[in-house]
């Protein structure tokens, strides 16, 4: 993990040091920064090389005492510009020991000099992150080198208790991420929740319901997704009471814990099997937020709830056409074994509503392909009942740059789950509207006086390609947005 340090102090030999440059190559403002003779380099290499300081550009100068690295900024960046930016800083610098990047707010900007930093260094955390765990056999050159980066202003030591926050979310995301990279042989339901137990240390309160207290309990749609398998269910229950005056939670959050989905006897094709040891991505989101918001203290009482499963094929595994009576008494005809996140969280909602009586719920789970059909990998799906709370995660979304769009749920989507001999239907038997028909599912299980939304990140939990705040794997999404929720509630 890189070190991140708020100084004023001068960059020492052989250091890198960044210089960025808001729209132009301000002589004035780097030269608070860089000597005479590193201004004069860097600004012949911007004529050298026809340098339009557009975001994103780059210039690098070597001297005899230092390496100069000139990124191009927005001239107003926001705090999302200056995140992205600062995972760009990390991609250029990471080869070396130190760095030291000059964070003064430029003339016009609204930013103060330690939101610059706070951002920079949040990016750059965020981006340094990777998960090479179980990789023996990497040339040294292949490995980061980056030891620390110094964020510098002139004549001004940056508060470095000002960065807590931002560093308490980037400790989240990093959980996050880690938790849903990991493979389904080493994080199965078991291991998932003693890991969640070990929060506690936070001052979080963690409660694992096993399999017996899960048959008492009466969740029996979970319980028919974890017949098939070897590996026994276990539902975690997270509780973080930051509002000392108030016995009530504010926010409850429910996830969809499946740490490996084979489709049980609806098998899914093998091709791509292997990233379904990441369909507990949602469940892994909750234990983030829930991590991040105890390590800032947040003077707010939220509860999560996760359902934490092994979808497998056997003798013993839930077959299609089986009827199960939901812990809310309702009946379930399961068409498709495929279908097995709904479940889960079918019985996480009507607990936290029934044991902990929250009247804000929101659920997140990978839960459809269909919503990747419908926004692809640039969004999140999200639905509900309560148009406020739709907007505030839509906001939410904006502020933390995990975005969000609305789908509708009208009595003709929720029409289409009607089952003739049950009381619904786990699927629609139409393949149109998939990711709709699947929210209109969980809708059943939410209590009339209870505002509720439904995420589904299907697509957003894992990145193909590098992006600047996050290597290929698992993205952590959801953190950032439950994080910004949780403070706007």
């Amino acid at each position: 993990m890189v070190e991140i340090v708020f100084s004023n102090k001068k960059a020492r030999r052989n250091e890198v040091k960044i210089a960025i440059m808001y729209g132009k190559a301000d002589k004035k403002y780097l030269a608070d920064f860089l000597t005479a003779d590193e201004l004069k380099l860097l600004l012949a290499a911007a004529g050298r090389e026809n340098f339009k300081c557009k975001a994103g550009e780059v210039l690098m100068v070597t001297t005899a005492e230092n390496k100069i690295i000139g990124i191009a900024s927005p001239a107003k960046p926001s705090e999302i510009d200056l995140q992205k930016l600062g995972g760009q800083i990390y991609a250029f610098v990471k080869k070396y020991a130190s760095a030291v990047v000059y964070a003064s707010s430029p003339s016009g900007s609204k930013l103060k000099t330690a939101d610059i930093a706070y951002n920079l260094a949040f990016g750059l955390e965020l981006a340094s992150y990777r998960f090479d765990k179980y990789l023996t056999k990497r040339k040294p050159e292949e490995f980061p080198q980056l030891e620390s980066v110094a964020f510098a202003a002139k004549n001004k030591v940056i508060d470095k208790n000002g960065y807590t926050p931002f560093s308490a979310l980037a400790n989240g995301v990093r959980y996050t991420r880690d938790l849903t990279n990991e493979p389904s042989n080493n994080l199965t339901p078991m291991m998932m929740a003693d890991d969640l137990k070990r929060l506690e240390y936070l001052g979080l309160e963690v409660e694992i319901i096993d399999e017996k207290a899960m048959k008492a309990k009466e969740f029996n749609l979970a319980l028919s997704v974890a017949q098939g398998s070897c590996n026994p269910p276990r539902v975690a229950v997270i509780k973080w009471r930051g509002n000392k005056e108030s016995e009530e939670y504010a926010l409850g959050l429910v996830g969809k814990g499946v740490t490996f989905d084979s489709g049980g006897i609806s098998l899914k094709p093998g091709n791509g099997m292997w990233d379904m040891k990441q369909d507990m991505a949602g469940a892994a989101a909750v234990a983030g937020a829930l991590k991040a918001a105890a390590l800032q203290k947040l003077p707010i009482n939220v509860v999560g709830v996760v359902g934490l499963v092994e979808n497998m094929p056997s003798g013993s595994a839930t077959r299609p056409g089986d009827i199960v009576r939901s812990m809310s008494g309702q009946t379930v005809e399961i068409l498709n074994t495929d279908a097995e996140g709904r479940l889960v969280l079918a019985d996480c909602l009507w607990y936290i509503q029934q044991e902990f009586k929250v009247k804000t719920v929101i659920d997140i789970a990978t839960l459809t392909g269909a919503i990747m059909v419908a926004l692809g990998t640039e969004m999140a799906g999200v639905m509900g009942n309560n148009q406020k709370l739709i907007d505030t995660i839509a906001k939410a979304g904006l502020s933390a740059d995990e975005r969000v769009w609305q789908l509708p749920i009208s009595k003709e989507y929720n029409k289409m789950m009607d089952s003739a001999i049950a009381d619904m239907k786990n699927i629609s038997e139409s393949r149109n509207a998939g990711s709709i028909t699947a929210a209109c599912f969980l809708q059943r299980f939410v209590q009339k006086d209870v505002k509720w939304a439904h995420l589904d990140i299907a697509g957003m939990d894992k990145i193909e390609k590098p992006k600047p705040l996050c290597p290929k794997g698992a993205s952590g999404f959801g953190v950032k947005l439950f994080n910004a929720i949780m403070k706007a509630l």
